[in-house]
């Protein structure tokens, strides 16, 4: 691996803007998409730059995600359009954004992936008002989380997803800005991690060292062995609390079926939902006779059912990003029931999503001996 230094003296934001309006500049790419402080307010969202001006509000580091980015890298490439872009991703949409492309809903070949180390985000209305008191809000966060001081600021913590997530740095990338060990105030560091990363900072002219920055390796460690531990006591936790029906029907008991979740989700890919078809459009008949049968009957119906479809629907490919309990509207734990199921199928499998573009998923193919493998059970 090869990586670089990036002078941040004058500002993080700004180093970043330089590095990508060079990319531009030098026709590595054509345009470029990275999260971006919106004009009417606080709110930093993904957005495709193809003018070297807008880069003058970019925002990568921002501890927000408003919307999972792999959904937007899928409408960019869905039909490759054979122009290069650079995406600015984190790790979870990275994952989310190789997937889909095992799903032939996003193509690779044009995209220069530029993954960003993360120390989590926060809920998105928690990060207005955070940033409402506070207009570097961005340097200020990542200075206390690299400096040892945790992610908590005025006393408000990142999203349980991210506690949880044991992928703080992207894989699969082409280049890799790197934080976790750097002093942000004076330096980061690009990491080359493919033979496209590397033409694209020999087309910039930028000085390289091979290896790994001095004290990265270990700050990484520690970050990673926190997050482990934090989710292997949460998925105690939620194990434990529904590991009966009464127990999952509790805490799905708050679902009015808006199916948020679903939308949110970047890996859940169906075109056409089956819990928006006419197979779940029943007659008032048909409820009347469910009423009578039990005595009464919850409305909406067919909550409980439609996460259980979902975790056997996509369980193996779930990222753990946590969008599907930010755009909850009641609050209900979705990542982490979904992100508890998902650890067993996924170990049964042997499979870890977005770590090979070419492993193929789960459900796609079939072994002769693969059901008594995964079940356990014997012919």
């Amino acid at each position: 691996m090869q990586y670089t230094t990036l002078n941040t003296v004058d500002g993080l934001n700004q180093a970043i803007a330089t590095l990508l309006g060079g990319l531009m500049d030098h026709e590595v790419v054509d345009a470029v998409m990275v999260p971006t402080r919106q004009p009417h307010g606080r709110v930093v969202m993904q957005s495709l730059i193809a003018d070297r001006a807008g880069l003058a509000n970019i925002d990568p580091f921002a501890p927000v995600v408003t919307t999972s980015a792999a959904k937007q890298v899928a409408a960019l490439t869905h039909r490759p359009a054979g122009r290069p872009v650079a995406v600015v991703l984190r790790s979870c949409e990275v994952r989310g954004t190789i997937e889909l492309a095992k799903l032939h809903q996003s193509h690779l070949d044009d995209l220069l992936l530029i993954g960003l180390d993360c120390f989590g985000r926060y809920e998105n209305s928690a990060y207005i008002d955070l940033a409402a008191g506070d207009e570097h809000l961005s340097t200020t966060f990542l200075a206390q989380a690299t400096g040892g001081g945790g992610t908590t600021l005025e006393g408000v913590e990142i999203t349980t997803a991210c506690q949880a997530c044991e992928y703080p740095v992207p894989g699969n990338v082409d280049l890799r800005l790197a934080v976790i060990g750097a002093d942000v105030g004076k330096q980061i560091w690009v990491e080359a991690l493919s033979d496209k990363g590397r033409e694209a900072l020999a087309a910039l002219g930028l000085d390289t060292e091979e290896g790994t920055p001095e004290g990265r390796s270990s700050a990484i460690a520690d970050l990673t062995a926190l997050r482990e531990a934090f989710k292997k006591q949460l998925f105690e936790e939620f194990t434990a609390r529904t590991d009966t029906m009464d127990g999952l029907r509790e805490v799905l008991a708050g679902c009015i079926n808006c199916y948020n979740c679903r939308v949110a989700c970047p890996v859940c890919y169906c075109r056409e939902c089956v819990f928006v078809t006419d197979t779940f459009r029943h007659d008032g008949e048909q409820y009347l006779a469910w009423a009578e049968k039990r005595g009464q009957l919850k409305l909406p119906t067919d909550t409980t059912f439609y996460h259980l479809t979902r975790m056997v629907h996509m369980s193996t490919l779930c990222v753990g990003c946590g969008q599907c309990s930010s755009a909850c509207p009641n609050d209900l734990p979705i990542m982490e029931l979904f992100r508890t199921v998902s650890e067993q199928t996924q170990h049964r499998f042997a499979y870890h999503p977005g770590a090979d573009p070419q492993e193929a998923q789960p459900l796609a193919v079939f072994y002769d001996e693969e059901f008594n493998e995964v079940t356990g059970q014997t012919k």
